[in-house]
């Protein structure tokens, strides 16, 4: 029997392979248990934290996400969520490397509007630069800018994250062909960071060959959490596969599926 097309394509990021290519968020679930669950429904093996927001140990005696996203299960990938500065966010990215013995997988992001969460691009250059060097691997937030996008690459990121809309909008993939350009001059993973809403957008973004997805809000924010993140599971996995396919060209005319050259009358 043949195997799937993801087994045998994992996703690589800083060296290490993964067989998902769905990355998640952890926060805006009711509780702990739904946030398991749903991870869990997800199939990912990357799951990003808050630091400045989530317990992950900086608080003793209060619930720990740990508890029930072990890390012997999953890759943590703590983020800078909540920094408007260079300085907050690499401190916040110290303090998960202390508190993680050491762990050096990072989701930098720098915000510079409170209403729209666009990222601020100098801040955020400034931040890689000094974490870069600093050790750690830095996957970044950044806008669906191919200038920008590729500025990271070059500096030392292990994966560039260009939003495809404001985050929590669920509006999907607004500008396909900035993603398109900034997958095609890339050498390291691209991953749509922000704006999925539902499982078609996934699957447009991987059809696009973009190499995954990390979603947040589409999933936490559904009316069945779990359901919906089973759902994006399963348009990530079609999607890939569709666009290692290659889809048939476009054409203005119909074209029959039964052609009739050779047909008998």
């Amino acid at each position: 029997m043949s195997q799937p097309i993801t087994s045998a394509d994992p996703l690589i990021i800083a060296g290490v392979a993964y067989h998902s290519r769905l990355l998640v968020g952890t926060g805006k679930y009711r509780d702990l248990d739904e946030t398991r669950r749903a991870t869990e429904a997800s199939g990912a093996q990357i799951v990003t934290v808050a630091v400045r927001r989530t317990n992950i140990g900086q608080t003793p005696g209060e619930p720990n996400l740990l508890d029930v996203l072990p890390l012997d299960k999953y890759t943590l990938l703590p983020n800078t969520a909540g920094c408007y500065t260079a300085d907050d966010a690499i401190r916040t990215c110290r303090l998960a490397r202390e508190l993680l013995d050491g762990h050096d997988l990072v989701k930098l992001e720098v915000l510079g509007d409170q209403k729209t969460l666009f990222p601020d691009i100098a801040e955020t250059f400034k931040a890689a630069d000094v974490l870069i060097k600093d050790g750690f691997k830095v996957m970044v937030y950044t806008n669906d800018d191919p200038i920008a996008a590729k500025r990271f690459e070059e500096m030392g990121c292990v994966a560039v994250m260009p939003l495809a809309a404001p985050i929590g909008s669920g509006l999907g993939i607004r500008n396909p062909y900035n993603i398109r350009i900034i997958i095609e001059n890339a050498k390291v993973p691209i991953l749509v960071d922000a704006g999925v809403g539902t499982a078609s957008d996934a699957a447009i973004a991987m059809e696009l060959g973009c190499d995954g997805v990390l979603m947040n809000t589409a999933i936490a924010c559904a009316k069945d959490p779990v359901l919906m993140a089973s759902a994006m599971k399963k348009a990530i996995e079609a999607g890939r596969e569709a666009y290692r396919a290659g889809r048939m060209p476009r054409k203005l005319y119909a074209s029959a599926s039964s052609p009739l050259d050779g047909t008998f009358f």
